[in-house]
């Protein structure tokens, strides 16, 4: 995607909703759309809408942009995320993200559903993600000729995720009792899931949670310098040892169940 692309779409964005300028964006995962029923929304509009904006295809994806006001902070809400599986190049996936920052977001909180491979997680469970793996990846969005109006060639990651919010979060859980654990995510492509031996690869190289997406969109906030906040919800467990067959619907029904209390966690580290 070139830069003459990210800025089309912002100033598409720009133009239909009177230069709303959000401070925060919010990037919904899997079965955890119940957030956007705590946004004042002044805005939405369909990605089929917005110039050069891939489209989802994940059924739970609905694919709307959404400007609006949560806890007094002005928010602009991905509805909906796009994932490599889809087809989608890592540039073409982590678009929205060239955009929210062109709008204006100084922050990127991330959610996803993934599996836990931690023994000490429960089904459920969120993780606050403190780090990342992504070797697995076939692809880095930053490959190609580097937008140097927005980030460095090479930029930093001993830090990925903000530190003070992570520790926040943390005390946020704690004292509210949600269970909540701080811990490695590792992106692999999909969409099928993993065999039990690759589950056992996963974990003795550190990882605590599994998924599908979040690693190209923080890496591409990490190259233009913004925060990002990561959270996991453990929807199923994928110790190899004690591997069940993965159901989507009882994965969804985790994501539901846990949903509150990351929309919650979301809400106090804004406000």
């Amino acid at each position: 995607m070139t830069l003459q692309q990210i800025q089309e779409a912002t100033q598409f964005l720009q133009q239909h909703t009177q230069h709303f300028t959000p401070t925060t964006g919010i990037i919904l995962g899997t079965g955890l759309g119940a957030l956007v029923q705590d946004i004042d929304v002044a805005y939405s509009i369909d990605y089929e809408n917005i110039p050069h904006f891939p489209v989802s295809t994940v059924e739970s994806h609905k694919g709307r942009l959404l400007f609006g006001t949560l806890v007094g902070k002005q928010v602009i809400c991905m509805q909906g995320r796009f994932h490599y599986y889809e087809g989608y190049s890592m540039q073409q996936v982590t678009f929205p993200i060239r955009v929210m920052k062109l709008l204006g977001i100084q922050q990127l909180i991330v959610s996803n559903a993934a599996g836990g491979l931690n023994e000490n997680y429960q089904v459920s469970d969120l993780m606050i993600i403190n780090d990342h793996i992504s070797l697995f990846l076939p692809g880095n969005p930053l490959i190609g000729p580097n937008l140097s109006t927005l980030g460095d060639r090479f930029p930093d990651m001993s830090e990925p995720y903000e530190a003070k919010f992570v520790e926040k979060a943390l005390q946020i859980a704690q004292s509210n009792g949600i269970r909540a654990h701080a811990g490695v995510y590792v992106s692999v492509t999909g969409p099928q899931l993993e065999t039990k031996a690759e589950y056992r690869m996963l974990r003795l190289l550190g990882a605590d949670a599994v998924g599908m997406s979040t690693v190209p969109e923080v890496i591409v906030a990490r190259h233009m310098d913004l925060p990002v906040v990561g959270i996991s919800v453990i929807t199923d467990m994928c110790i190899p040892e004690q591997l069940e067959k993965a159901e989507i619907q009882k994965i969804l029904a985790a994501a539901y169940k846990a949903e509150p209390h990351m929309t919650f966690i979301i809400k106090e580290l804004l406000a």
